[in-house]
C-alpha cells in the first residue's frame, strides 16, 4: 500500500483528501504545515506528497526542495488555484510531477495519482545486460514516441524545417524556450528523424536533480562509492548509448557536473561515480533551456566551453501566445488522447470555448492546455465541451479583456487625444483625478502602439517593451476609468 502525504494548512481540506483516498486503497497521513511534513518526513517515506502551493510557513517551492533533498524518489503533485499557474509550472522544473488546480475534483485528483504511482523505468531498451545488483537510473524516463504533434502556425513551420535539416545530422542542439512550449517534442522530433531513431530516447530534467545526486544520475555509480550506494546503478547517459539523451534546463547544473558533462562531450567516455574504469559512449545529446546559455555563460553561471560544445545548433520554440493559429490544433488533439485514457468520447469545443482558448494567455503554454483539456473533458457529459467546464479564471479571462478599442479603428491620434480630453474631471472622484489623467496619457501610447500592429495585442505588447499580461492590466484599468 503506497504512503501519501497531504500537505495542506486547511484542516478541512486535509480531511476531505485524507478519508477520499483511504476508501480508494492508499495509507494517507496529513499535515497542516511545511514544519510538520518535514517532521513527519524525519521517521516515514511517503511514495507521493500531494502538496498545497501556498503554506502559512513556507511556500510550495520550498517545501519540495526538502522532499527532494529527504526522499529524491518521492512524487510531489502540487495543488493550485488558477492564478498561480505560472508559478506552479517553475515548481515543476523543480522536480514537481504534476499540478492540480483548484477547485478540486475528486477523479481528477484519483487519476493524476494512479498515473504518478504507476510510473516505471522502461528497461526494454538499455543496450547493456543488467546484474541482479545493478539499478536503472530512475529519473530517466525512456519515451516511445508516437503521442507528439508539431504545430502548423508559420512560426512552427520553421522550426519544422529546422529539425528536418538537423535530424539527420549527429550535431549537439540547444532548444530555447518556455516551460511547456513543447521542446521535449522537438527533441523527440529530432531523434525519431535521425539514424539513432530505434535505438534509446532518454530525457532527464536537470532541474529535478539534487545537487548531491546528480552526478550519479547522470553517470551512474558503483556499488559502495558513497553512503547509500548499495548497488551499482547506471546513469542516464551509459541507458542512452547508441541512441540520443535529452537535457532539459541544463542550466540547473552546477559547476561540477557541467566539468564532468564537457568531458563526456570531448572524449566520449563516462566514468561512474566511484568507478576506475572508463566507459565508451556514442550517444547524441540534446539540451533545453527556457534561458540563453550565453547569458548564463556571460553571467559566469554555465561553462562557455560547454556552450561552445552543444552550441552547434539551435532552435527557439515560440510560446503557445505567439502561435494563436495553433491553439485548437493542440486542444484537439489533447482532447483526442483524454478520450482515450478516460474512455469518453467528446466530440469537439463549443464555438464560446474555441473563442476563450483562442484569447486567454497560456502562461503555462501547452501543459496548461494540455490540462485545462483533460479536466474539461472529465468534467464533460455532452458530445462537446462548454465554458462551464472550464476553470472560472479561464472561461472569465476574455471577458476582462480591453474590447473597447474596435479593430481597425481609424480615427487616429486626433481621434485619442479627443477621447481623453472627453474624460474631464466632474466624471471621476477628485481624488482620482490625477491617476485618471496619467492614464489617459498611457491610453493614448497604448492605442497608438495597437495601431501600428493592426490591433495585434502580442505584437503591441512587445512594441511597448511589456508582457501581454501588463497590456491587459492596463486596458482593465482603461475600463475602469471609463477611458474608452
Amino acid at each position: 500500500m503506497h504512503n501519501i502525504l497531504v500537505v495542506d494548512d486547511d484542516n478541512d481540506m486535509c480531511l476531505l483528501l485524507n478519508r477520499f483516498l483511504s476508501r480508494n486503497g492508499y495509507n494517507v497521513s496529513s499535515a497542516g504545515s511545511g514544519k510538520e511534513a518535514i517532521e513527519w518526513m524525519k521517521k516515514n517515506v511517503p511514495a507521493l506528497v500531494l502538496c498545497d502551493f501556498r503554506l502559512d510557513d513556507m511556500t510550495g517551492a520550498e517545501l519540495l526542495a526538502k522532499i527532494k533533498t529527504a526522499h529524491p524518489d518521492a512524487l510531489v503533485i502540487i495543488i493550485t488555484g488558477y492564478s498561480d499557474v505560472k508559478d506552479a509550472v517553475e515548481v515543476m522544473k523543480l522536480g514537481a510531477y504534476d499540478y492540480i488546480t483548484k477547485p478540486l475534483f475528486p477523479d481528477e485528483i484519483l487519476l493524476t495519482i494512479k498515473k504518478a504511482l504507476a510510473q516505471e523505468p522502461r528497461t526494454d531498451s538499455q543496450p547493456r545486460s543488467v546484474t541482479p545488483n545493478t539499478q536503472i537510473n530512475s529519473k530517466a524516463k525512456i519515451l516511445p514516441g508516437g503521442k507528439y504533434i508539431l504545430g502548423e502556425s508559420p512560426e512552427f513551420k520553421v522550426i519544422v524545417k529546422q529539425i528536418d535539416l538537423v535530424a539527420p545530422t549527429n550535431f549537439s542542439v540547444i532548444i530555447y524556450g518556455e516551460s511547456g512550449s513543447g521542446k521535449e517534442a522537438i527533441a523527440q522530433q529530432i531523434h525519431q528523424k535521425s539514424k539513432r531513431a530505434g535505438k534509446p530516447f532518454v530525457a532527464i530534467d536537470c532541474g529535478a536533480l539534487s545537487k548531491e545526486l546528480a552526478g550519479s544520475e547522470l553517470f551512474g555509480h558503483e556499488k559502495g562509492a558513497f553512503t547509500g550506494a548499495l548497488n551499482t546503478k547506471i546513469g542516464s547517459l551509459e541507458i542512452a548509448n547508441e541512441g540520443t539523451v535529452f537535457l532539459d534546463e541544463i542550466g540547473n547544473l552546477s559547476y561540477d557536473i557541467q566539468v564532468s558533462l564537457l568531458r563526456v562531450v570531448q572524449e566520449r567516455k563516462i566514468r561512474r561515480v566511484g568507478g576506475v574504469k572508463d566507459i565508451d559512449l556514442d550517444v547524441r545529446i540534446l539540451v533545453a533551456s527556457n534561458e540563453r546559455l550565453w547569458d548564463a555563460a556571460r553571467a559566469g553561471k554555465f561553462r562557455e566551453d560547454l556552450y561552445h560544445r552543444f552550441n552547434e545548433f539551435s532552435i527557439d520554440v515560440p510560446a503557445l501566445r505567439d502561435r494563436t493559429s495553433d491553439i485548437m490544433l493542440f486542444a484537439n488533439h489533447f482532447l483526442q488522447l483524454t478520450n482515450e485514457e478516460l474512455g469518453k468520447d467528446v466530440k469537439a469545443f463549443s464555438k464560446e470555448v474555441i473563442e476563450i482558448f483562442n484569447n486567454y494567455i497560456w502562461y503555462g503554454n501547452l501543459r496548461e492546455l494540455k490540462n485545462v483539456v483533460k479536466r474539461a473533458t472529465l468534467l464533460t457529459d455532452g458530445d462537446f465541451v462548454e465554458a462551464r467546464s472550464l476553470p472560472f479564471e479561464i472561461s472569465n479571462f476574455y471577458k476582462l479583456q480591453f474590447d473597447a478599442i474596435p479593430a481597425g479603428n481609424s480615427s487616429g491620434k486626433d481621434g485619442a487625444q479627443q477621447q481623453s480630453s472627453a474624460h474631464g474631471t466632474s466624471q471621476v472622484p477628485f481624488g482620482n483625478q490625477l491617476k485618471t489623467a496619467n492614464l489617459d496619457a498611457e491610453y493614448e501610447v497604448i492605442l497608438n502602439a495597437l495601431k501600428q500592429v493592426n490591433f495585434n495585442k502580442s505584437k503591441a505588447a512587445k512594441l511597448l517593451n511589456v508582457d501581454r499580461k501588463t497590456l491587459y492590466n492596463k486596458m482593465r484599468q482603461f475600463k475602469e476609468f471609463n477611458i474608452e
